[in-house]
């Protein structure tokens, strides 16, 4: 279980996250929604151990992390994909993908993860070899969320993995992300399409300049009279 209690979190002398709390339960998909600039970012940096707190605890799995240096989150179990992709658009997609096992050194493991993931993404395997940066924004979001995969992980958050994406290609990036979660891995998902992402997911939370101001499962959100009129057009 991902726990964050009480956290603040800021660059320089301005707080962007006031006073956070958020529970992720293990093996579930749990939503964060919020406009830009609400604190999305900082929060899942900051999870992730890029951003250090300037008050209260994060612990994964009883133990506190909000001290713990980045890799060594990795190796607990926790994955981090970006906004943005960030791949090596020159490397192979395999190449991309292979980056992300260096928190295990299981070989037998890496191929068994890589052929998992090729099989989640059919089309990878078709362009293994091509460099990543030919492909379409769809396609490099599904290697930027495979090589989070490749780390095996427990956990994987995921940041506005839509952005930027036609509306066919955002139906399938989501569905993968909920194939992702039934098959065992617990997901932390920032996402602007809030419909679709409450629509799969189990739970969900809203920031807004930095605080949690609504907090519920999933279903119930969707039919909040709040997340309507300011997520859903309603």
């Amino acid at each position: 279980m991902l726990s964050l209690e009480n956290i603040s979190v800021g660059y320089d002398a301005t707080d962007v996250l006031h006073g956070v709390s958020i529970t992720a339960q293990p093996g579930e998909l749990t939503v964060i929604l919020g406009a830009n600039g609400s604190g999305k970012t900082t929060l899942f940096k900051t999870i992730s151990g890029l951003l250090r707190t300037r008050s209260g605890t994060i612990e994964y799995n009883g133990h506190p992390i909000q001290r713990t240096r980045p890799n060594t989150i990795v190796k607990r179990g926790i994955a981090h994909c970006p906004e943005g992709r960030h791949l090596f658009g020159k490397m192979s997609v395999e190449k991309n993908l292979r980056l992300g096992t260096y928190p295990h050194r299981d070989r037998t493991r890496t191929e068994e993860i890589l052929n998992e993931v090729l099989e989640l993404f059919p089309i990878l395997k078709e362009k293994s070899a091509q460099p990543a940066g030919s492909l379409s924004g769809g396609q490099q979001q599904m290697v930027a969320i495979g090589r989070a995969l490749m780390s095996d992980p427990s956990l994987l958050i995921l940041d506005e993995p839509s952005m930027g994406l036609a509306p066919l290609v955002v139906e399938q990036v989501l569905e993968s992300i909920a194939q992702i979660n039934r098959n065992g891995i617990g997901v932390l998902l920032s996402e602007q399409n809030a419909k679709a992402s409450l629509a799969i997911a189990h739970r969900g939370y809203v920031l807004a300049e930095g605080r949690v101001v609504l907090a519920d499962d999933a279903e119930k959100l969707l039919d909040n009279p709040q997340v309507q009129a300011a997520y859903l057009g309603l």
